[in-house]
């Protein structure tokens, strides 16, 4: 098998998504080149968190499966930065950010994400709240 053949099969991995409410699903086939937590102020006000947790992609194709016609989409004016959303429910949705990036936030995925976080972002915009994420105590369930 020879290098293109082999760079090929790698890349025909099949991956699924989808919303909140069910309304909207979605697969994609390809691989992940990227995936950033991003703290600048946009990411957080986006997803009410701490970061946006986003994968990005030169490589995928992506289909959807049902509910296109429930996706809204969002550009801050003067900006790249950008949201696809289910009208419904409000799930992230997948996007393209220009003719070549796909950006996938990670929770949407119906499966496992295949990589690890590369990089965190725009620290300096970070939350202060955030700080000491890890020190707090965690719960399998809502505490009592």
């Amino acid at each position: 098998m020879d290098d293109e053949s082999l760079n090929q099969n790698r890349s025909e991995v099949e991956f699924s998504g989808s919303c909140l409410c069910g309304g909207v699903a979605f697969s994609l086939v390809g691989r992940f080149d990227a995936f950033y937590l991003c703290h600048c102020h946009r990411c957080q006000k986006g997803t009410g968190s701490l970061h946006g947790a986003n994968l990005f992609s030169h490589h995928l194709v992506l289909n959807w499966r049902r509910g296109e016609a429930l996706l809204q989409h969002f550009q801050v004016a003067n900006s790249r930065h950008r949201r696809c959303f289910c009208k419904v429910c409000g799930s992230p949705m997948p996007y393209r950010l220009d003719e070549f990036n796909l950006v996938v936030p990670a929770g949407c995925l119906d499966v496992e994400v295949p990589i690890a976080p590369m990089a965190k972002l725009f620290m300096e915009e970070r939350a202060n709240w955030g700080e000491e994420v890890q020190s707090v105590p965690g719960f399998d369930r809502l505490p009592e």
